[in-house]
């Protein structure tokens, strides 16, 4: 899991999946997936199984950001261990371009760090 993600016990043990799930959901403007454009900012998975992802978008005017928080929850309870799961929105931190991960930046043409 990334560093600059916030993941708590329980999540952390479903890490592999979750990064899995994060990287099959894209930024259709941008073409990359959350995971790589560092669009997560926190994992909390509790005792009853809700699992509640904190993430921003490149821009307040994202035309995705309707759409793919539904299709991460959706994804996300597809892994065993998570009943259920939310999407938290939040525009503070900004996102800024440093979050785009090594692997992302070479996909999007970008000179990695």
């Amino acid at each position: 899991m990334r560093e600059d993600i916030k993941i708590n016990e329980r999540a952390a043990a479903l890490s592999d999946q979750l990064i899995a799930v994060l990287e099959s959901v894209y930024d259709p403007e941008i073409e990359l997936d959350i995971y790589n454009l560092g669009l997560v900012y926190e994992i909390h998975l509790d005792e009853q199984g809700l699992c509640t992802v904190t993430m921003t978008f490149t821009d307040a005017g994202c035309s995705c950001a309707d759409t793919l928080p539904i299709d991460l929850v959706a994804a996300l309870k597809k892994i065993e261990g998570i009943e259920d799961a939310r999407v938290e929105v939040v525009w503070s931190p900004v996102w800024k371009m440093t979050r785009i991960s090594r692997i992302g930046r070479i996909t999007l043409g970008i000179s990695p760090r």
